[in-house]
């Protein structure tokens, strides 16, 4: 009996030990668990670092989607990370997912709403899907967060520039300058918008702004050798294009345009010598192609005209000037019915010079 008795003895003990180990006053169970979740809070932190690294690495590299996987994992593990989601949003508009850049920044407004930055990646998603009015809404919050901002005026400016509001865009490529007089770019836009508005002068005093601020821009003399073209300054053009050429040989452009020039002056195997070299660099070039058979229709050479018509329309079936001179071409080659019907394709597609040889010639 005494044994039983001390068996029993012993499991009570050891029972109520235990019992008393777990029993823990309120504050000592609460630090416990605060300790707990603290250390939980920073295994999750570390990991939404790590990814967040990688998804900067991976960025950096312009591989955008698993940029984009990366950030997501970040966000998982530490939802209330704000650089995850705003460049999670850049990656997006990089890929062109702009649906996916605006569900991104709306998650991150809801943390942080007064995060400027975010505003300014919300336009470029709406402006990439041509939703204009709430693109200008965000533009117009970025501008009241952040007025210093020379990129949110010239992202607002380019936009302007789209939908054709031309007086608009300069006036935000005016505010760019005004924050950063050195800026090439905003320079040489603000020129465009100039030439849109055919005020050529204007366009090259812009142009040539921006060539002394950036001498190496190749697309800067173009535009600017193209409107001094319109303004009948040929010599200033060639300049310009001459200058783009020793910047870079193989700007085909550069050769197109200058192509032009020379036909202008009537210089025309200089033109075809231009045009021939544009299409050796990018034989894909439908302009080229449709320009120097403009050139040989001067040398009264049609059927070599007619091929690279032929070849322009087979590039860009949309080129109106390749019609009008296919169809000159044709008319030489004593085909009225064929010279209409491109002349006509012309006129559909916006030709004043095809609209005058239909009327002139073809029955309606």
């Amino acid at each position: 009996m005494k044994k039983i008795a001390l068996s029993l003895f012993f499991a009570v003990v050891g029972f109520t030990g235990f019992s008393q180990i777990e029993e823990l006053t309120p504050e000592e169970q609460f630090y416990r668990d605060s300790i707990m979740h603290l250390n939980e809070e920073n295994a999750a932190i570390q990991l939404s670092q790590k990814a967040y690294n990688e998804g900067i690495a991976a960025f950096q590299k312009q591989s955008y989607k698993t940029a984009v996987k990366m950030f997501t994992e970040s966000i998982n593990n530490d939802p209330k990370f704000t650089p995850a989601y705003f460049n999670k949003a850049v990656a997006q508009n990089r890929m062109k997912d702009y649906k996916g850049a605006i569900k991104t920044v709306e998650s991150l407004l809801e943390i942080k709403p007064d995060y400027t930055k975010a505003f300014f990646q919300r336009a470029l998603a709406y402006q990439g899907l041509s939703d204009f009015l709430n693109a200008e809404k965000d533009y117009q919050k970025a501008i009241e967060l952040e007025p210093k901002n020379k990129k949110v005026y010239y992202n607002y400016g380019t936009m302007k520039f789209m939908q054709k509001d031309y007086y608009e865009a300069i006036a935000q490529f005016t505010k760019v300058v005004m924050l950063d007089p050195e800026d090439a770019y905003a320079f040489n836009d603000r020129g465009s918008c100039y030439r849109m508005l055919e005020k050529y002068s204007l366009a090259v005093k812009d142009y040539q702004e921006a060539a002394r601020k950036n001498p190496k821009l190749t697309f800067v003399l173009n535009n600017m050798g193209t409107t001094q073209t319109k303004l009948k300054m040929y010599s200033d053009a060639l300049t310009s294009f001459n200058q783009a050429l020793l910047v870079d040989p193989n700007f085909y452009l550069a050769y197109n345009n200058r192509g032009v020039t020379h036909m202008e002056m009537g210089r025309v195997d200089d033109a075809i010598n231009d045009f021939t070299k544009a299409i050796q660099i990018n034989g894909d070039y439908a302009p080229a192609y449709s320009n120097r058979a403009g050139a040989y229709f001067k040398q009264e050479k049609y059927e070599l005209a007619k091929k690279d018509a032929d070849k322009a329309i087979q590039l860009n079936p949309k080129l109106a000037d390749a019609y009008v001179n296919r169809g000159m071409a044709l008319e030489m080659l004593r085909d009225m019915n064929g010279a209409c019907k491109d002349w006509q394709k012309a006129r559909e597609l916006g030709s004043e010079l095809a609209k005058a040889y239909h009327s002139g010639n073809c029955s309606n």
